[in-house]
This record gives C-alpha cells, sequence and structure tokens, in this order.
C-alpha cells in the first residue's frame, strides 16, 4: 500500500510539473502571432464560440472580466461555478493549447457592481487564480488585487499584457436617477496598484502593451461602470500611458455585452490611443439600441462574439478583429507598431 501511495503522488506530480511547463512554454514563445479576448461568460449558458476561437489557433488566451456569473458570499457555490467552466470540453481544449489568463469584472468578484468593500475578496481572488491555474509562486497569490503583466516574445517582437483589477480597490459609486455619481476624489485601483502600473510602464522594453480591464476606459458618455465615473483616475491613467512612453498601447475592455472600437485622439495621443471592447461570449442586448459613443470607430455589435488581435512582425501591424459563432469578422481594426 505504501509503494503504491508513493508511486501514485509521484505520478500526479510528474503530471503537474509536465503540465508547468508546458504552459510556460506556451508562454515564452519567441514569437506570438495571435491573442483572442472575451468577457461575460455565463457558464449555464450554451457556449458556441469556442470552436471558432480553436480555430484560430491563439498563442494566448485573454479573459476580461465576468468570466462566470458568481454574484454570492457563498465561495463553495463560486467555486462550484467556476468548476462547471472548467469542465466544458472546447474551454479544456483551449487550455491544452493556448495560455489562459485573465482578470475579472464584478459578477465573477461576487457582486454586480461590487467594490473594496466586498467582504469575501480575499476568498474570491483565490478561487479565480486556482481557475485561472497561476501557479503557487505568482506574486498574484500574495497581493492584494488580481492585477497582473505577462511579457511574450522577445526583441522587437516583444508583447506586455497588463491586467488591471477595478473591484478590488474600488471606491464606492453612488447612483441617482438610476445614474452613477462621479467619485471626483475616490480611487479605482489603490496606491499600491497604482505605484505597480507606473513601474511597469517606465520600465517595459516591449514593442506592444495591451492593457486589459474589466470596464471601458475611454467612452464617457452611457450611463453604466466606467473610467470616467472616477474622471480623475482616468485622467491619471492616460496621463501616464502617455509620460512613460509607452510604444503602442492598445486599451482591452469588457463588460457592456457589446463590441466596439473607441480612438482617443489628443495632445497626448496624436497618432490615437485605441480601445476595443470585446463583451459577449455567452449573452449580449436583448434587442440593439443606438448608444452614443464619439470616440467610436464603426458599429456598434450586439450579436455573440469574441476578439482577436493577430500580428504581422515582418509588416510591423497587428489587426484586431470581433468575430461570430462561423468565424466572421463583424469589426477589423489595423494599427501599424510603430
Amino acid at each position: 500500500m505504501i509503494k503504491t501511495t508513493t508511486l501514485t503522488i509521484l505520478l500526479i506530480g510528474s503530471c503537474l510539473f509536465n503540465f508547468s511547463l508546458a504552459q510556460n512554454q506556451k508562454a515564452k514563445k519567441l514569437k506570438v502571432e495571435t491573442i483572442n479576448f472575451g468577457s461575460c461568460n455565463k457558464h449555464d449558458l450554451p457556449q458556441p464560440l469556442w470552436n471558432p476561437i480553436l480555430r484560430d489557433s491563439p498563442d494566448v488566451w485573454i479573459w476580461l472580466g465576468d468570466n462566470i456569473y458568481g454574484d454570492t458570499h457563498d465561495m463553495v457555490l463560486l467555486k462550484s461555478k467556476y468548476d462547471v467552466q472548467s469542465s466544458i470540453p472546447e474551454y479544456q481544449k483551449l487550455k491544452e493549447s493556448s495560455h489562459i489568463i485573465g482578470v475579472w469584472d464584478d459578477h465573477d468578484y461576487g457582486i454586480n457592481d461590487g467594490g473594496v468593500h466586498y467582504m469575501q475578496k480575499k476568498e474570491s481572488q483565490k478561487i479565480m487564480l486556482d481557475f485561472l491555474g497561476e501557479p503557487s509562486t505568482s506574486p498574484r497569490r500574495n497581493q492584494e488585487g488580481v492585477y497582473a503583466s505577462y511579457d511574450y516574445g522577445i526583441g522587437e517582437n516583444k508583447i506586455k499584457v497588463i491586467l488591471l483589477d477595478t473591484r478590488y480597490h474600488r471606491d464606492t459609486l453612488l447612483k441617482e436617477d438610476k445614474m452613477y455619481i462621479p467619485n471626483e476624489e475616490g480611487s479605482l485601483l489603490g496606491d499600491a496598484q497604482w505605484s505597480w502600473l507606473e513601474n511597469e510602464l517606465k520600465t517595459s522594453d516591449a514593442a506592444v502593451h495591451l492593457i486589459a480591464g474589466g470596464i471601458q476606459f475611454i467612452p464617457t458618455e452611457h450611463p453604466f461602470e466606467k473610467w470616467e465615473n472616477f474622471p480623475k483616475e482616468r485622467q491619471r491613467l492616460l496621463n501616464l500611458i502617455a509620460s512613460s512612453k509607452t510604444k503602442n498601447p492598445v486599451l482591452l475592455s469588457g463588460d457592456r455585452h457589446i463590441a466596439e472600437v473607441s480612438l482617443l485622439k489628443d495632445a497626448r495621443f496624436p497618432a490615437g490611443l485605441y480601445e476595443i471592447t470585446s463583451s459577449g461570449l455567452t449573452h449580449t442586448w436583448k434587442e440593439y439600441r443606438e448608444e452614443y459613443n464619439p470616440y467610436r470607430v464603426g458599429n456598434m455589435i450586439a450579436n455573440l462574439h469574441y476578439g482577436t488581435v493577430k500580428f504581422d512582425w515582418e509588416e510591423r501591424n497587428m489587426v484586431f478583429q470581433i468575430k461570430g459563432e462561423e468565424g466572421q469578422v463583424y469589426l477589423e481594426q489595423k494599427i501599424q507598431v510603430q
């Protein structure tokens, strides 16, 4: 019995080591060519997009939040919902072939529109990082909040993905007549995350920076959650990206149950700063309605979709697309790598 148990432990340890090694090899490819991303994914609804995502053969998959719909203070229930998502065969195939990373928004955090006062946030963080397969040695295991950065490729082909946590430290937002009242003094990221982000941007040697978070960065007019609800924080972020001379920054966001491309052009970003919103892996708006966004480029999409970016390192460009159930392209935005 002892010998059998010892052999079982050795076999399990070997499998875990090989899995970790495979994940590290996927993360350390010399040249990453495809990254896919998406958000708003109900674990108990049909998930028809994993097959077209698999056909893209992404090197990396980025969860942008609402990766499941937990909405609970019961951590046993929350974990069970992550387990349901993990057990989906097509998603399991993606885990085998792609490096999986991600950040949360509110529903997977545990409470709708939640922020700093959610009482189960430490426990929820551990469960989410387990779901992502984050190593036990990861800095994310020992910090408050799930923010992180990942480097892919090398030299002129290097990509840095920065994941921002806009839940764990987010100060309170109040509503009046179903509209958020701007919080002029509160914080979205908290002091530690701001210091970390400044260092990540100012010391980076990457050729491309994908800065991702659960809520929209650029749009200002809609009445829902967005960076503009903390206007000083939004300006601080934009100023930091500009002042740190971040190479080829592109913003990625979810949350809205739609897809759109936004473009900000001003003195800080004369060539323009793009944001790609992809939010609708299992559900979008029940019916299409117009929504004003002065920064929008192209159409707003309210069909099931996911996002992808393909890098052409010889031509020095990246092509972002919003794609549907049949792999059809709803939106496309080409951006030069300067």
